[in-house]
């Protein structure tokens, strides 16, 4: 059993490796992003193997058309037809961030977007990736980007300096809000059960009122599963805002 709530959260080295001077260990986290990975590949081998996929649909084809279809349905909402060619890009991110929240949600399991490091390289590599994009399309005139159409000189020496500001502070915005509500709950989750094992191990009457917390563990897992697809569901579209922003600009 986890002593603190914190513990569940501790990247553990499961194949300690060293070389020259620097940690390549096998981690408990490494383990599970790899593992949804090959879950994932599998599913969609398997599901679309001998042609079933396009004729007869089955449980886990319904599962990977309905991600497919959400995800096409948000680049479409905001990138219209050029949003196509960006499919494979936006629905590897939804898929992946709700599979490892799923996952996490696993009794001594490991989420993988608890840790902030995660997070933040993940919205990093999104807010590189349509950068370049950007910049590839309109060169220099993506600085546009920092100066809202029709804006006069007087008044652009003031935006300009916060639309770059504002601009600098999406990825972290980005990770930080994916890494903060799964650790948020993650960790209540954890309080509640501790609270709810501590009072049925009591000999007394008190041990009788486990079933209150209990109650709560059930409503809170089920906002937690809510917050897993939530999150997947809001870190896509920011993703497919920002496509739309570095594609057409203002």
């Amino acid at each position: 059993m986890l002593l603190t709530p914190l513990e569940q959260f501790q990247i553990i080295s499961l194949i300690p490796l060293t070389l020259f001077g620097l940690d390549f260990s096998f981690t408990n986290l490494f383990l599970i992003s790899l593992l949804i990975l090959s879950f994932f590949n599998l599913l969609i081998y398997f599901s679309s193997k001998n042609n079933s996929f396009f004729f007869i649909p089955h449980i886990w084809q319904v599962f990977i058309e309905l991600l497919n279809e959400l995800v096409s349905s948000l680049l479409y909402d905001n990138l219209n037809d050029q949003g196509e060619k960006y499919f494979p890009f936006v629905g590897l991110i939804f898929n992946f961030i709700v599979l490892v929240n799923l996952v996490g949600l696993i009794p001594y399991s490991f989420t993988v977007t608890s840790h902030l490091i995660i997070t933040f390289s993940l919205s990093s590599s999104i807010f590189i990736g349509v950068n370049i994009i950007c910049v590839k399309l309109y060169k220099l005139h993506m600085l546009s980007l920092f100066l809202p159409a029709n804006t006069s000189f007087g008044l652009s020496l003031l935006l300009v300096p916060i639309e770059f500001v504002s601009y600098i502070f999406k990825p972290i915005s980005l990770g930080v809000r994916l890494f903060a509500n799964l650790m948020a709950g993650h960790t209540l989750l954890k309080v509640i059960i501790g609270f709810s094992w501590s009072m049925l191990i009591l000999e007394n009457f008190m041990s009788y009122f486990h079933v209150i917390p209990l109650f709560l563990i059930v409503i809170l897992f089920g906002l937690e599963l809510g917050v897993a697809l939530i999150q997947a569901y809001v870190f896509t579209i920011l993703t497919c805002i920002y496509l739309n922003d570095s594609i057409n600009l203002h």
